[in-house]
């Protein structure tokens, strides 16, 4: 099992970065819902979101976002 983070999407690919380089994933094999900045367990049947994950993440980079900017 790997965890991934989706960075953009470019065609029909997926940029996913994983441990620190880059991977394309084909996008028909994503939930539906993937959106970029979402964190993704990568399993050898199947991919799944870590809601939890990219939950943690989101508030931490809005944490980070708004002391930028005070």
């Amino acid at each position: 099992m790997k965890r991934g983070i989706i960075d953009r999407f470019e065609g029909v690919y997926a940029i996913v970065e994983i441990d620190g380089a880059f991977e394309r994933i084909d996008m028909k094999k994503l939930p539906s819902n993937a959106k970029e900045g979402d964190v993704i367990i990568i399993n050898p049947i199947s991919i799944t979101l870590d809601k939890a994950e990219t939950l943690k993440r989101r508030i931490k980079i809005k944490k980070l976002m708004e002391g930028l900017f005070k």
